[in-house]
């Protein structure tokens, strides 16, 4: 039997999905890199049913969902009266032994100019210092480790919002495409 209604309403559905939070990633400034280019789905049809998969790198999942830190306050300090928090209380991934990765996030710190200034007072106050991208990887590392990673559900809104949103639709393609397949023979 063919579904044809079906696989329209479901393939409406997946690139609903995929363009929201590729939408969300770019709001979240997330936007440009591995993770964004990596989301996609695809329809599959098995004998007894059809599923849309969705795909995207295997941090997508923390990006999403957020990683609890393993102790916000190794970053609390005194000189600047700053103090940690965890950014994700509620997340069902944390930091226990094992950092993030240095190498992404110097990576990340080069891509988006982000690096130390010279202290107000000092001189050459307000300019960056130099080559301190391996400085910052490390600093970012022990924070991200520390605090966490903030959810930013840019996957789990959309695909929520869409099974709501779709799932009339999904109703009533399937009963055309069944109503369409019938055939009535009077004797």
């Amino acid at each position: 039997m063919e579904f044809n209604n079906l696989e329209k309403v479901l393939n409406s559905f997946g690139q609903y999905v995929v363009n929201t939070a590729k939408e969300n990633l770019v709001n979240e400034k997330k936007d440009g890199g591995d993770l964004y280019n990596s989301i996609k789905f695809e329809i599959e049809q098995d004998s007894q049913a059809y599923l849309v998969e969705f795909y995207m790198t295997d941090y997508g999942v923390f990006v999403d969902e957020g990683v609890s830190g393993a102790d916000p306050s190794l970053v609390d300090s005194e000189k600047t009266g700053r103090k940690g928090i965890q950014k994700a209380p509620y997340s069902k991934f944390k930091y226990k032994t094992k950092k993030p990765p240095l190498e992404g996030l110097i990576e990340w710190a080069k891509r988006k100019n982000i690096r130390f200034r010279v202290r107000k007072g000092q001189k050459g106050a307000g300019q960056f210092k130099k080559g301190s991208y391996r400085d910052m990887g490390f600093w970012l590392q022990k924070s991200i480790y520390a605090q966490g990673l903030k959810p930013t559900y840019f996957f789990s809104k959309p695909f929520k919002e869409g099974i709501k949103d779709y799932q009339l639709n999904m109703v009533k393609a399937f009963e055309e495409d069944i109503r369409s397949q019938m055939i009535f023979i009077a004797k």
